[in-house]
C-alpha cells in the first residue's frame, strides 16, 4: 500500500483527488494539509510515501515545506503540483529534492501514475515534460562537470546518458540488452557516486552540467 498526503489550499481539489486516490486498492490517503506549515507536521506525524504538494500556498509555500520536508529522516518522494507545465517554482523545487510535477488540471490517470511513478522510483514521471522544464529554465552557460562524474565507468556512463533522457529501467535494459536488475545496479552506483537523490536529480545533473 502507498500512503499519500495530500497538501493543497483548496479544500475542494483535495476531496476530488482524496476520493480518486482512495478508490484504487493499493493507495491510501493518510493525511491532508492546507498549508506549507500544516503539510510538514502531517508527513511527520504520518510518514508517508509520497506527498502531492501544491505550490503556491498561505503560510509557508510548497517549495520551503518541501525543503523541510526532504531535511526530515527517510522522507518521502514530493511531487510539485501546478498550474502551468513552465513553472519555474517548479523547476526550483525540483532542484532542491522535488521528484516531480504535475498539472493540477492533469487527467485522473496521470495524477495515480505520478504517485506510482516515483513511489517506485524505476523511471522519471513525465520525462518528457521534465526535460521541457528543465531546458526552458537551464542557464545558457552550463556550469563545469564535477570531478565526480569522472568516477563513473564507461558502461555507467552510457547508462547516465540514457536515464537522463527519462527512459526506465526496462527501456535501458532493452536498449542495452541488459536485464532490469542490472540496470538497476547501475542506477543506484551511478546516484551514489554523484551524490544526487533520484533519478529527477539525474536528469537535473544532466542539464546543469551540459551532458544531455
Amino acid at each position: 500500500m502507498i500512503r499519500v498526503v495530500l497538501v493543497d489550499d483548496q479544500s475542494l481539489f483535495r476531496a476530488g483527488v482524496r476520493m480518486l486516490v482512495a478508490s484504487q486498492p493499493d493507495l491510501e490517503v493518510v493525511g491532508e494539509a492546507g498549508d506549507g506549515r500544516e503539510a510538514v507536521e502531517v508527513v511527520r506525524a504520518t510518514a508517508p510515501d509520497v506527498v502531492m504538494m501544491d505550490i503556491r500556498m498561505p503560510v509557508m509555500d510548497g517549495i520551503a515545506a518541501t525543503a523541510e520536508i526532504l531535511a526530515q529522516p527517510d522522507p518521502p518522494k514530493v511531487v510539485m503540483l501546478t498550474t502551468f507545465d513552465l513553472d519555474e517554482a517548479a523547476a526550483r523545487a525540483i532542484r532542491q529534492g522535488a521528484s516531480g510535477f504535475l498539472l493540477k488540471d492533469a487527467e485522473p490517470e496521470s495524477l495515480l501514475s505520478a504517485i506510482r511513478t516515483v513511489h517506485q522510483g524505476s523511471a522519471v514521471f513525465a520525462a518528457a515534460a521534465t526535460r521541457d522544464l528543465f531546458a526552458h529554465f537551464a542557464d545558457a552557460q552550463p556550469t563545469a562537470v564535477p570531478e565526480e562524474f569522472e568516477l563513473l565507468t564507461d558502461r555507467e556512463k552510457e547508462i547516465f546518458a540514457l536515464a537522463a533522457r527519462g527512459l526506465s529501467n526496462s527501456e535501458i535494459a532493452a536498449r542495452e540488452f541488459l536485464s532490469e536488475a542490472t540496470v538497476k545496479t547501475h542506477i543506484s552506483r551511478i546516484l551514489a557516486k554523484l551524490a544526487l537523490r533520484d533519478r529527477v536529480q539525474l536528469v537535473v545533473f544532466a542539464f546543469e552540467h551540459g551532458l544531455v
